[in-house]
């Protein structure tokens, strides 16, 4: 399927037939955090917008996320292995959230075009300075970001028996999106899987990225759970509502469409 050039989404990663949890790994690991933006006043203003969003709406909560830090696909394109995502993961919280991707200045958090296009050749320290961990090995996406929370979250596409799609309407008493309607879903939360920080010395790392990865498809089930009550009414055409959605729900409705293509050309 055809993406167009000024989409509000990007698939970053298509799988039309899905993964199972078998197939999809974390590295959860500190040096996916979020990078501190360079001007101080920009970097001040998180807290300024976190502050006075809490002035207007007491019932905003800061929690901790896990934060996007890139992928890796392993057995893709006809390979004969079976296909398999690594998501790299480090911590974040809904407070930077709001106040980097939420920003109204939000595009001042991305690294300049400038600069990541030579990622490929160049450490980013001749640009940044003590950035040099965000060098060749990052794709764009991660390098321009890295001064975002850019939180890992989920959503899940319920179609009922009578093939109908499940939407919600959000209050507009949220943070994010308030009155957009979107599938059911939210956040893997750490807490849930009994993080509250990156592991030090020892640790069992490989226990810790398991349990990581499990709560990616716990918490997706449990969202489910929680926000599906609708009465039937609620039930409407995708189609009709997708312009209505957020671009990160978009980009949910049209990796359906491409589950749903593949499934149609299953012999």
């Amino acid at each position: 399927m055809e993406q167009e050039a000024d989409s509000a989404y990007k698939l970053l990663l298509s799988c039309p037939h899905g993964f199972s949890s078998s197939q999809v790994s974390v590295v959860f690991d500190g040096s996916y955090d979020r990078v501190p933006h360079p001007d101080t006043n920009l970097e001040n203003s998180i807290s300024e917008i976190w502050d006075s969003r809490v002035q207007n709406n007491k019932s905003l909560f800061n929690g901790q996320k896990f934060r996007y830090g890139g992928h890796i696909m392993r057995g893709e394109g006809g390979s004969s292995v079976e296909s398999h995502v690594c998501l790299h993961l480090g911590l974040t919280d809904y407070r930077t959230f709001v106040g980097t991707n939420l920003n109204p200045l939000w595009e001042k958090f991305l690294v300049p075009s400038e600069v990541h296009k030579y990622a490929d050749h160049v450490c980013l320290a001749s640009f940044y300075p003590h950035y040099c961990k965000y060098s060749v090995e990052l794709g764009d996406d991660v390098i321009q970001c890295q001064h975002t929370a850019s939180p890992l979250g989920n959503g899940a596409v319920v179609e009922t028996s009578d093939k109908k799609i499940l939407l919600l309407q959000r209050s507009n008493n949220v943070g994010e999106f308030p009155g957009h309607f979107v599938f059911p879903g939210g956040h893997p939360e750490p807490q849930d899987a009994g993080i509250t920080s990156h592991p030090c010395g020892s640790t069992d790392s490989e226990f810790i990225n398991h349990k990581v990865s499990q709560e990616m498809f716990d918490s997706i089930t449990r969202e489910v759970v929680e926000e599906i009550g609708v009465p039937s009414e609620s039930l409407i055409e995708l189609e009709n509502m997708a312009s209505k959605m957020p671009g990160c729900h978009q980009g949910g409705f049209a990796l359906y469409k491409l589950m749903v293509e593949a499934m149609n050309n299953i012999p």
